[in-house]
């Protein structure tokens, strides 16, 4: 009983871990919750990722800009910059430019925890012993005859895409095509997405409504005018028509002209100027110096 049994199997060696090993401690204090969809998001970088959960930790009424932050971190101005353009794209951030009562431009960004352009759908655990139900098979039904295809027809917005104005767009009064007004209104409106992001306009989009924009400019209204009522108090949902909706506000929301100049008032009412009469050195109106008309009865009166 005391010698060795040398068929013994050996003991088995223990497995080397391979990959991550997490040895998680809850948090009870000074924590921030971060979803998956930003942690292990597949297009952001690692800078962007890194921003974000920094600016989520951030209390409310704490400095986000980009000098900020810069001295925060080692990256730079312009790698930050291009991290928070990222974070912009993909809806985890906003930055809206506010005019204060004194006339100053601020800029306040606003940071989203769950993108607000796409909807997040976080995975559902699985356990092992869990199998998913066979799915059956449904039997296929006939194939309805194709409809015949128009080649000019227009795909109907879906219920949150804005509707299309129902009058035609505005025109400009004088044929702007080249001019000054025409510029400020393209440039105006391929801006916009620097207000919303949701504003991103195709090219076709800028040129169908420039001549509306330039309309309103042909009115009296400023480009500073004109681009508040564009962006203001847009709905949170997402934009699946952004310039359907600029269509709408640039017809509805369109200024009277405006009213003709005065004529002068010698043109309006032209009268005689006062003149002294050299007979009673009374005033009375004439064209040239001379006689009032009492005074010429009295000399044909005495003549």
């Amino acid at each position: 009983m005391d010698k060795q049994n040398p068929s013994a199997p050996p003991c088995a060696q223990p497995r080397i871990p391979r990959g991550i090993t997490h040895i998680n401690v809850r948090h009870t204090t000074r924590f921030t919750v971060i979803g998956n969809h930003l942690a292990q998001h597949p297009e952001l970088s690692g800078l962007a990722i890194g921003l974000a959960v920094h600016i989520q930790s951030l209390p409310t009424g704490a400095r986000a800009d980009i000098k900020t932050l810069a001295a925060r971190f080692p990256e730079g101005e312009t790698r930050i910059a291009a991290a928070l353009r990222e974070l912009e794209a993909h809806g985890y951030l906003a930055r809206i430019r506010e005019r204060l009562p004194s006339g100053r431009v601020v800029t306040h960004t606003v940071s989203y925890n769950r993108p607000r352009y796409a909807d997040v759908q976080e995975p559902r655990p699985t356990t092992p012993q869990s199998k998913p139900a066979p799915t059956p098979t449904p039997t296929p039904a006939p194939a309805p005859a194709p409809a015949p295809v128009q080649p000019d027809a227009e795909i109907p917005p879906g219920p949150a895409a804005a509707p299309h104005p129902s009058n035609p767009l505005p025109a400009p009064e004088r044929h702007t095509h080249d001019s000054a007004a025409h510029h400020t209104a393209t440039t105006l409106l391929a801006s916009l997405h620097r207000d919303d992001a949701r504003l991103l306009l195709a090219e076709r989009d800028v040129r169908r409504l420039a001549p509306a924009v330039t309309a309103w400019l042909d009115r009296g209204a400023a480009p500073e005018a004109v681009r508040r009522t564009l962006t203001a108090s847009l709905p949170e949902a997402p934009l699946r028509h952004p310039a359907g909706l600029l269509a709408h506000r640039l017809t509805e929301l369109l200024p009277p002209p405006l009213p003709a100049a005065p004529a002068s008032r010698a043109a309006v009412h032209l009268r005689p100027p006062l003149q002294n009469c050299d007979g009673c050195d009374r005033a009375f109106r004439a064209p040239a110096p001379g006689r009032c008309r009492d005074c010429r009865s009295d000399l044909l009166e005495a003549a």
